[in-house]
């Protein structure tokens, strides 16, 4: 018969790595960023998950990704980690745009008329993604010790060999 080599302490690491990223996608788990390697900060379609993914199951690094949303503090646990670990990615304006417009063609919802009637922004129009993307420069701003990432038209790999 075949004999297969035993599995490597390297490939329980990146299960391991990768079981803890899913459990820290979008936020969940706040209280867990002590234990992330990696902390991804960003507004929604800025490709945090697909990079928190491709970093557990590349390089055996425990990412915890947490959404950036206007007018919505992020959570408090961000501030007591050790900065170097902390990523914050932005993206350009029509870039996001153009994502968020084709996320929401892809559900079915009507993208001209979303939110008119409760009277809040579109996520997808550019003035909303404009205040979105400049409160979250703010915040980098205000913590210089945080790596910035302009993810704009860069493959997950590119992102991800920033961070290795």
């Amino acid at each position: 018969g075949t004999r297969r080599k035993p599995l490597s302490d390297k490939y329980f690491k990146r299960v391991e790595a990768v079981e803890f990223t899913i459990k820290q996608d979008d936020g969940a788990q706040c209280r867990n960023l002590q234990k992330a390697d990696v902390i991804l900060l960003g507004v929604s379609r800025s490709s945090k998950t697909p990079l928190s993914m491709y970093l557990a199951q590349q390089f055996g690094y425990k990412v915890a990704n947490v959404p950036l949303v206007l007018n919505i503090p992020p959570p408090k646990e961000i501030f007591a980690v050790d900065p170097r670990r902390v990523f914050g990615l932005v993206i350009q304006p029509q870039f996001l745009k153009r994502i968020r417009s084709r996320r929401l063609a892809g559900t079915g919802v009507d993208v001209d008329s979303i939110g008119k009637a409760s009277g809040s922004f579109d996520y997808s129009s550019i003035k909303y993604i404009q205040e979105e993307l400049k409160e979250v420069r703010q915040l980098y701003a205000q913590h210089p010790e945080w790596s910035v990432i302009d993810v704009t038209g860069r493959a997950v790999e590119e992102n991800a060999a920033i961070i290795a």
